[in-house]
Order: structure tokens, then sequence, then C-alpha cells
């Protein structure tokens, strides 16, 4: 079985303090994974989808 790296992005920090963006999120990613399937790491970033300077990103790759 596989297992995966997740990335989660939200673009305001008021999103990421609420969790509610974060929270789908996740919940989408847990609704992927098959049985045995898990997660092996898991990056947040809270910046704009219009920035090409992603750390976490580049971390989680």
């Amino acid at each position: 079985m596989p297992d995966y790296i997740a990335y989660y992005r939200v673009s305001t920090a008021r999103q990421g303090q609420s969790g509610l963006g974060l929270e789908a999120q996740q919940a989408a990613v847990r609704t992927f994974l098959s049985s045995g399937e898990q997660i092996v790491g898991e990056f947040i970033e809270i910046e704009s989808g219009h920035k090409n300077a992603r750390p976490q990103l580049a971390a989680a790759m």
C-alpha cells in the first residue's frame, strides 16, 4: 500500500486560525485514502495562491 504526503494551503491567516479551510482539506484527504493507506507527513501553509515561493510545498516535495 502506498503512503502519502499531504500538503494543505489556505490563503489567509484568518482561514488558518479558524481551521475551516484546513479541516475541509484534511477531510477530503482522509476520504481519498483507502484502507491501509496512511499519511506519513503533513505540511500546512498559509500563503496566497498567487505567490510562487512556498517553503512548505517545497518541503513536501
